[in-house]
């Protein structure tokens, strides 16, 4: 966070100079407003960001051509931060428009071309529409193979995003190939201690940890760390990934003591180096939450969760899917606690964000309803938590088959409720 505050202010002040020297639409002033609002986007004040990426797209709108390379920079570096807001549409919108310039004038094979074709995909894997995530990665993927050696670094980013997609539609074995595929390009072309092979072992790490292979997952997350603690400051935000990383494994394995420990080094970094309210952190209080949770420290799991729903509030948009799975948490943490009328209420602004959002097709929202009905239930208010598990099924088996076991705990749950009524 330091360096980035350093790097504001003499871009603060360069812009300051320029403003006293130039007109008001110089070309020059659009440089440093995207400089600073690279700035804010990394040190994640993202309304900042987003201020000083539009003043310099409205410098080169009155200044360049329609179809000008740098509107086409400018647009993505818009589109950048409305991805970092959980903002998909906006951020697709000006993807496209980045794109769209992007075709109409340059080669078929550039890499502007590839590197537009990789932020849409990043929006729409972001947006679960990963068969379209797919599509664009790929047509990326192919530009970077007709231009560059078979061991460029760009070809790994290219694996190493295609997979990402595998890992997110569950299709583990692909997801592997691909990492690994972007893991032999780095321990070629890279030295045996450089950032990028670390990312690389901590992708194959996520991997193994989503199917549930704990000890492999270790293994790699350790690589990682190994790496970091070498090259890195020991308040590196990449550090604090990797604590994490090792703490969600721990989490998972059962060992409590040690999970706290590693997501603590996390938040000492974070706390060195983020913003109080930095979205990174609410992702670590929801996960410091969730150990108290599994150790039956419930005041102190209703503590870190409620701080992430603070930032979240005042970070992110009202129905980012984030927030839900906040609400949902402090929901869980009420309901262990026995108080279902604090609890129910979360658990509706959860499902309230989800059916409005894309992921009202998938599991997420089918849980918000089975959780919200359990409330129900142990409030004895039957008749709602029956109107709430008829409507599970139509979700959960447009997103399972019919024969998953979700869809039987549902239709068990319901002859349950009848039972009750």
């Amino acid at each position: 966070m330091g360096e980035y505050s350093k790097a504001l202010s003499y871009y603060e002040n360069a812009l300051q100079i320029k403003e006293k020297a130039l007109p008001s639409n110089h070309p020059s002033l659009a440089i440093s407003y995207n400089n600073i609002g690279s700035m804010y986007k990394n040190m994640g004040e993202y309304s900042k960001a987003l201020s000083s990426h539009e003043k310099a797209l409205e410098i080169y709108q009155k200044t360049l051509p329609s179809n000008h390379p740098d509107l086409a920079i400018s647009y993505n570096n818009i589109g950048s931060v409305y991805y970092n807001m959980g903002e998909y549409s906006e951020a697709l919108s000006s993807h496209e428009q980045a794109l769209e310039i992007c075709e109409k004038t340059l080669p078929a094979n550039h890499p502007d071309l590839a590197t537009s074709f990789n932020n849409i995909g990043g929006v729409y894997d972001s947006m679960e529409e990963y068969s379209k995530a797919l599509s664009f990665y790929e047509k990326a993927f192919e530009i970077k193979q007709k231009t560059l050696p078979s061991n460029h670094p760009d070809l790994a980013t290219s694996y190493n995003n295609i997979g990402s997609v595998y890992k997110n539609m569950r299709q583990y074995s692909k997801a592997l190939t691909f990492y690994e595929k972007d893991l032999e390009i780095c321990e070629k072309t890279l030295p045996s201690n450089h950032p990028s092979l670390a990312t690389s072992y901590g992708n194959i790490g996520s991997v193994y940890y989503s199917m549930g292979e704990d000890s492999k997952a270790l293994s790699f997350y350790e690589k990682a760390l190994e790496i970091r603690q070498k090259t890195l400051p020991s308040n590196h935000p990449s550090l604090g990934t990797s604590y994490s990383n090792i703490g969600s494994v721990y989490h998972n394995m059962g060992e409590y003591s040690k999970a706290l420990s590693f997501y603590e080094k996390d938040l000492k970094i974070c706390h060195q180096t983020l913003r109080y309210y930095h979205p990174d952190l609410a992702t670590l209080y929801n996960s410091i939450g969730s150990v108290y949770y599994s150790i039956g420290e419930y005041t102190k799991a209703l503590s870190f969760c409620e701080k992430a729903i603070e930032i979240q509030q005042k970070t992110l948009p009202s129905n980012h899917p984030s927030l839900a799975i906040s609400y949902n948490n402090v929901g869980l943490v009420y309901s262990k606690m026995g108080e279902y009328s604090k609890s129910l209420p979360f658990y509706e602004k959860a499902l309230e964000i989800y059916q409005k959002t894309l992921l009202s097709k998938r599991s997420h929202l089918s849980t918000s309803y089975t959780k919200t009905d359990r409330i129900f239930r142990n409030m004895k208010d039957y008749s709602k938590a029956l109107s709430n598990y008829e409507r599970v099924p139509d979700i959960r088996q447009r997103a399972l088959l019919r024969t998953h076991p979700l869809i039987k705990d549902v239709t068990e749950s319901i002859e349950i409720v009848k039972k009750k009524l």
